[in-house]
């Protein structure tokens, strides 16, 4: 019996973190479909892009009725695309952490927000807009999928879905067991989309989340997750988040703020101080960017007496 309890509390601790760095896993996917046209990331480019990009520019602005606008634009003109549908679902899960303030270090660095037992209440209109766009995306994927096994847009759909149900039944539902399957899932998508083209470098983001959050457990916990085919490797995760940070897309900007809050755990402050700066200048309107920045350069005397 005791040996149960320690395996489901090391389960839940690994999904739960897993999958904040899934958040956005497949958006991987959108990210390179749009470079695939020739176009270069850069600082600012998504604020100029088609409706895809320019989409994700207004979801990191944290204006997210102005992103779905530029999401269903995109699905009434591609109604084949699977990535149209995930990028909508990825704005309502967005939207839903921003409202339960998930996206923080104060949720995230803290085990007692992160690990607490009690489901999170959702808003009923969002969830049903995520489970319907989810819905759509793995129906028009798989779809595809089975014309070609290899169509990059297609694993990218099904990584950002996977992913995604990952992150709602984890942090929002608690349901953190159910989630494993669908984040290792997500994990398994992303390595295949790498295997098929390496230069995909956005789907380092989920691999790498999951190598650095495992190998900040103890030991123990990574000991029983290893025999679930789940590794962790601090130091290995984190450069894969650097990689996508300096030349990933649409997942860069999520990239960098992971690199972020790992750096902080690792007491990295001038990396987590560089890749905050870049964020707040690119996304001024992001308040969540501006307030990590600040509460990382406020003096500890006065972080201990907030």
């Amino acid at each position: 019996m005791h040996e149960t309890r320690i395996q489901r509390h090391g389960m839940r601790f690994s999904a739960t973190i897993l999958a904040s760095g899934l958040l956005l896993a497949g958006i991987c996917g959108i990210a390179n479909s749009q470079g695939k046209n020739g176009v270069a990331a850069s600082n600012g480019y998504l604020a100029s892009g088609p409706p895809l990009e320019a989409g994700f520019h207004e979801l990191y602005e944290l204006r997210f009725a102005d992103a779905r606008v530029h999401f269903t634009s995109w699905e009434s003109a591609q109604p084949a695309d699977p990535l149209g549908p995930a990028a909508e679902a990825a704005s309502y899960l967005f939207e839903e952490f921003y409202a339960q303030g998930v996206l923080t270090s104060e949720f995230f660095l803290d085990d007692d927000k992160l690990f607490g037992p009690k489901p999170l209440k959702p808003d009923a209109a969002r969830k049903a807009g995520f489970e319907g766009a989810i819905g759509r995306t793995q129906a028009l994927a798989r779809t595809r999928l089975r014309a070609r096994p290899d169509d990059t847009d297609a694993l990218f759909a099904l990584a950002l879905t996977a992913g995604m149900e990952g992150d709602y039944e984890s942090v929002i539902e608690r349901r953190q067991l159910d989630a494993l399957g669908k984040i290792k899932d997500a994990e398994v998508i992303a390595a295949k989309l790498l295997a098929i083209d390496p230069k995909q470098v956005d789907a380092n983001v989920p691999i790498g989340g999951m190598q650095y959050i495992i190998g900040c457990l103890p030991a123990y916990k990574r000991f029983l997750l290893w025999f679930g085919g789940i590794h962790g490797d601090r130091a290995a995760g984190m450069e894969r988040l650097r990689t996508t940070a300096e030349r990933g897309h649409y997942l860069r900007p999520y990239a960098k703020l992971m690199l972020a809050l790992a750096a902080m755990r690792e007491k990295q402050k001038d990396l987590a101080r560089a890749e905050l700066k870049e964020l707040v200048a690119e996304f001024p309107g992001n308040p969540v960017f501006a307030r990590e920045l600040a509460k990382l350069d406020r003096p500890a005397s006065a972080s201990h007496s907030d």
